[in-house]
């Protein structure tokens, strides 16, 4: 489903410093935020290295949706710790239909502009997003 949003120029740009791990604004990443705004997905916000995964959760509102590209640290069933890309789209329960639609749809857009992640996850409420039950067991299956 098109939406007609576009992604901002800036989105890739500063998602290939971010992907390599090289500084954006001078800062070290965990994660970025995009959202959808005046037609087009913008960045948001970004987390900076030292923020963890929980840090991400705490600042999603309830009500807004958001996309998300965050670097995952983790140990992989044997124990060796590493790390993978992955793209998140909250787009909770309780928000309004107009904006569950808008980033439902636009989603794939911005997917393409993220060259890199392979892998991508919905989220629609907080029990989606508990790292443990919910997140860790999709990310493990592709290393």
């Amino acid at each position: 489903m098109s939406t007609g949003v576009a992604v901002d120029s800036e989105v890739e740009s500063t998602f290939q410093d971010f992907k390599l791990g090289r500084p954006v604004d001078g800062k070290k990443l965990r994660y970025m935020t995009y959202k959808i705004e005046d037609s087009k997905i913008v960045v948001a916000g970004v987390g900076e290295k030292s923020k963890t995964y929980e840090d991400f959760c705490d600042d999603l509102e309830d009500d807004k949706c958001l996309y998300a590209a965050i670097d995952l640290e983790f140990k992989t069933t044997d124990g060796r710790p590493t790390s993978k890309l992955i793209m998140l789209t909250w787009v909770p329960d309780t928000g309004k239909i107009r904006d569950k639609m808008m980033y439902s749809g636009s989603k794939e857009a911005l997917k393409t502009s993220l060259n890199g992640i392979g892998i991508h996850l919905n989220c629609t409420d907080r029990a989606e997003l508990d790292f443990e039950t919910s997140i860790l067991p999709q990310v493990r299956k592709f290393t």
